[in-house]
């Protein structure tokens, strides 16, 4: 469910279920999806959340291809773990873990309050236990790094926790865990307590490497954090998160507030902790904007939580993309693209395509059959008017679509060139890939009933070496321009027109392949008949000819159409980045053809049946709705990085 589906269906509809019925029905829905045959492909080209390289890090011996983690409490049985580790994420954390499950009572809600953003678990510790976690760690579906957070029971003596997490360590070393969390520090342990037991673990771990890091809540006293960072040798360990905080009454609370106190810590263990510390922020990352808050104060890595909840699955694809502007713009400038490379080329294409679709346009309003027509006809197009004067007419508005849809490809494909090959992104390339192997490959559904168009072959031929030319040596290159950093009101409302667009892309999609398979089957609609008055029998008796010419438009269109359909659904489930003017540009110049062609000619023929039309005029709502819900978006600039200023703040040590 990425951001458009769930800002808009799915969570309205989560919000009104139990909340803990809601999280169960929500992972285990998305996880029973990755687990079907093409369900992580379906997932993968839903959000297209393929990490660029510059994104790769390693520290501690593990390599990440993003800074973005999630936080074990989201999914604490993994059930949609596969699911998740294709949303950008660049590793998981588990738990907490403790040696003996801790189940929260049954009665006992998860609290979720929208207006503060705020969730409530009745249980901090709340786990299946650490041989659960184990079996979960050897199986995970996935390649990302799995880190344990492992906690105490609550009660035990410094002796006793270290016993529990010396055992835990080795039964999850053994399982594949890629380092530790030791959670130690939370209330009602003293600071007395706290030193002692990192003493005692410092001493049985120091000849081994165990990937160490000290989990620190995000409220943690200053007083006592100093202590400990003074008080013990923490040479031996990898590096610390900041994260949860266990309440007085052992309920865990996380909410948009927790970013700052998370700040505070990091910006004080950058400044007292060992240098060689590597920093995890887990709390109050909301939005992108909080990411780099927290990555400025002092934090290397992102762990996510309320915010995925809050904001949808799309967060860590918008915090990488947050994260990588960052560092793009401190590359250098890379040099322009010669037009005849390949981009021009695909530009080349899209003037051809609007200049035959107008070409086609005037043949269709004037002569609307040309003389190879008529000659496999055998009939000049007059003696076919006086046989029945509505066929003309109805041959010009399957004509008449076409060209608009043809028009509609050609800028389509002239602002992919210009503004999407030229600068190597990957998601136009892509559309333009797709897209355009199913064009030309349409052009086969024409011989469907054996007729052969040798303009169509013409041009097909004079077209095709310029998209091969477009296709090659196109590598992809990082995006360069400002990001959203707000998951504000502006983006909400733009989720709600990026869902109208996606909609509309895939009922095109459903259109033109119900129209091409009436194309080479059954050719007419019972409308089509009643409109001319005639049987299909009747229209095969006056030319046996005529229906394979029929179908062969028909067929053509819905060819066509397919192929403007994928491009326009390309745009709108990976294109949508705020500031992209020419995006909005794209969307209504390039529907706008088609739309008035589809009914223009129809009013103009008097082929107004409201069934015919019905699925035009949806698709038109839905395309209007999406112009005005994301012009703001679209045509607004992201503003700059804000960074909240604190004291201390130590730099980031990606390598």
């Amino acid at each position: 469910m990425p951001d458009w589906s769930y800002q808009t269906l799915f969570r309205p509809l989560l919000l009104r279920l139990p909340n803990r019925l809601a999280r169960s029905v929500t992972l285990g829905a998305i996880g029973a999806l990755s687990r079907l045959p093409l369900g992580s492909f379906v997932i993968r080209t839903l959000g297209h959340m393929d990490p660029a390289p510059l994104l790769r890090s390693r520290a501690s011996g593990v390599d990440f291809i993003t800074p973005v983690g999630l936080s074990g409490t989201v999914d604490p049985t993994g059930v949609a773990h596969r699911a998740v580790a294709q949303f950008g994420l660049g590793f998981m954390e588990i738990g907490p873990i403790t040696t003996e499950p801790i189940h929260a009572p049954s009665s006992a809600p998860i609290q979720l309050n929208p207006e503060e953003r705020s969730i409530t678990y009745p249980s901090y510790g709340e786990n299946s236990g650490a041989a659960s976690a184990a079996s979960r760690i050897a199986n995970p579906g996935h390649k990302l790094p799995q880190f344990a957070r492992l906690t105490p029971l609550p009660g035990s003596t410094p002796e006793q926790a270290l016993e529990q997490l010396l055992a835990m360590m080795e039964q999850l070393r053994k399982a594949g865990a890629a380092g530790f969390y030791l959670d130690i520090l939370q209330r009602p342990a003293s600071t007395e307590q706290i030193i002692a037991l990192l003493q005692l673990i410092a001493t049985s771990l120091a000849a081994v490497d165990n990937r160490l890091f000290l989990y620190i809540p995000h409220d943690a006293e200053d007083g006592t954090l100093i202590s400990v960072l003074h008080s013990v040798d923490f040479t031996a360990w990898s590096g610390a998160v900041v994260g949860e905080s266990r309440a007085a009454d052992g309920r865990l609370t996380v909410k948009p507030a927790d970013k700052r106190s998370c700040a505070a810590r990091l910006t004080l263990l950058r400044r007292f902790g060992p240098q060689h510390f590597v920093l995890k922020a887990s709390c109050g990352i909301y939005e992108p904007q909080d990411a780099l808050d927290l990555t400025a104060a002092g934090a290397d890595y992102i762990l996510l939580h309320g915010g995925l909840i809050d904001t949808g699955p799309g967060l860590p694809k918008r915090v990488n993309e947050a994260i990588l502007y960052e560092r793009v713009r401190q590359l250098p400038a890379p040099k322009p693209e010669s037009f005849w490379r390949h981009w021009g080329w695909m530009c080349l294409l899209g003037i051809g395509m609007i200049i035959g679709g107008i070409l086609a346009w005037i043949i269709a309003t004037t002569t609307v059959l040309l003389p190879y027509d008529e000659a496999f006809l055998g009939i000049h197009r007059d003696m076919l008017h006086h046989l029945n004067h509505r066929l003309l007419h109805f041959m010009s508005h399957d004509r008449i679509t076409l060209a608009g849809t043809m028009i509609s490809i050609g800028v389509l494909y002239y602002q992919l060139g210009r503004h999407g090959l030229r600068h190597g992104v990957h998601w136009a390339r892509t559309a333009l890939l797709v897209s355009g192997i199913t064009g030309f490959a349409s052009f086969f559904l024409y011989l469907g009933y054996g007729y052969f168009d040798p303009l169509h072959a013409v041009v097909a031929l004079i077209l095709l070496p310029m998209f091969l030319l477009s296709m090659r040596a196109n590598p992809d290159k990082p995006f360069r321009n400002p990001v959203n950093l707000r998951s504000d009101r502006m983006w909400k409302r733009a989720m709600w027109g990026q869902f109208c667009m996606v909609v509309l892309g895939f009922a095109l999609a459903i259109g033109s392949i119900t129209i091409s398979g009436f194309g080479v089957t059954r050719v007419f609609v019972p409308q089509d008949l009643a409109y001319m008055g005639l049987a299909s029998d009747q229209i095969a008796a006056m030319n046996p000819r005529l229906i394979p010419l029929i179908a062969h438009d028909r067929a053509g269109f819905g060819g066509a159409l397919f192929s403007d359909a994928l491009a326009l659904l390309t745009m709108a489930l990976w294109g949508i980045q705020q500031g992209e003017r020419w995006l909005w540009w794209t969307f209504l110049i390039g529907g706008a053809p088609a739309f008035f062609a589809a009914f223009s000619v129809h009013w103009h023929i008097g082929y107004t049946d409201f069934v015919h039309l019905s699925p035009a005029i949806f698709a038109l709502l839905l395309y209007i709705a999406g112009l005005i819900l994301l012009y703001p978006y679209l045509t607004r600039s992201p503003v700059s990085a804000q960074r909240t200023t604190y004291p201390t703040i130590g730099s980031n040590r990606f390598t």
